[in-house]
């Protein structure tokens, strides 16, 4: 599913935004869950877009959006992310600066609220670009990040999706992705771009399993030179692929338009047997997103005024 490339001339700011890609269809979804989830898409848009109207940058724009979707429990992220087989949770996030192609990025930690904020702060107070585990839990608490206990993450409807994976089967894998990942790109009104990725993984993942939401290239990236994008879906075929990287470099180097390029890439993704989406915006402020399942939870503001916010296939 693809969106037509808007804004690609207008000197303002983007902003795009979403909430996971999988097999959310109008007949599996409940009215409260279809309310819910556009709610939370919207504040995101909120937040991202009160800072880039306000003359703020994109990087502080996709870090603000990312935050709300990370508080919001109909998302698979910071409060509401899925559980390990082992019935933990295990929070991963990247952002990247196109300006400069610095980037922040984490992997399994347990405890710090706003994953998001802690991949930033890798970024710009450390000389890595990606931790992991027991260091960047260290690494969160020595740099003054908010802590929470593991109740803050879990929710009943996570419990109950591992509690049927294990009835169905011991050694299953969530690879549908159901509820995936949400992430956030920006244009700002200097023409700058940035890009910002969380997720809680896969229901059932086992052995520190990491996807592709913090790996810069496949699941997140940013370049002044061609777009940011943040990607959902089956992880392992996106790293496999280097999709945000491989979206970027189409783009720069065989002057593929954001559209062009997500759709092919995505394509590439579905031949090796993944699915997934992935959005988009450019340093001209074109706005763009491709997805190859029945539904993604996804919005789009810009500094014109117009604003979506979709779920389904048909719409948007």
């Amino acid at each position: 599913m693809s969106a037509p490339t808007t804004d690609a001339s207008h000197p303002g700011w983007t902003l795009v935004i979403h909430g996971g890609a999988g097999g959310m269809r109008r007949d599996t979804l409940t009215p409260a869950q279809d309310a819910d989830a556009r709610a939370g898409l919207n504040a995101a848009l909120d937040a991202g877009s009160a800072v880039l109207a306000g003359g703020g940058s994109a990087l502080d724009a996709v870090e603000a959006a990312v935050r709300v979707l990370e508080d919001d429990p109909a998302f698979n992220a910071g409060r509401g992310a899925c559980f390990t087989y082992d019935g933990t949770n295990e929070l991963d996030a990247a952002i990247m600066d196109g300006r400069t192609r610095a980037a922040g990025a984490v992997a399994g930690v347990t405890a710090t609220k706003n994953p998001v904020s802690l991949a930033r702060r890798v970024m710009e107070d450390s000389p890595h670009v990606l931790l992991a585990g027991k260091g960047a839990d260290a690494f969160s608490r020595d740099r003054g990040l908010e802590q929470v206990e593991p109740d803050w993450f879990a929710t009943p409807e996570r419990r109950t999706q591992l509690d049927t994976m294990k009835a169905s089967s011991a050694s299953a894998f969530d690879v549908d992705m159901k509820y995936g990942t949400v992430g956030a790109v920006a244009r700002d009104r200097h023409g700058h771009v940035a890009a910002a990725t969380s997720t809680g993984g896969v229901t059932g993942k086992r052995w520190g399993r990491v996807g592709d939401s913090p790996l810069i290239g496949a699941g997140t990236y940013a370049d002044d030179r061609a777009g940011a994008v943040s990607a959902t879906g089956s992880g392992e075929f996106f790293i496999r692929e280097g999709v945000a990287h491989e979206i970027c470099a189409r783009v720069r180097l065989a002057g593929d338009t954001l559209q062009t390029a997500g759709d092919t890439v995505m394509a590439n993704v579905r031949a090796l047997g993944g699915t997934g989406g992935v959005i988009l915006t450019g340093p001209a402020g074109e706005i763009a997103w491709s997805f190859t399942t029945p539904g993604m939870y996804r919005g789009r503001v810009s500094a014109s005024g117009s604003r979506t916010v979709a779920i389904y296939a048909d719409e948007g």
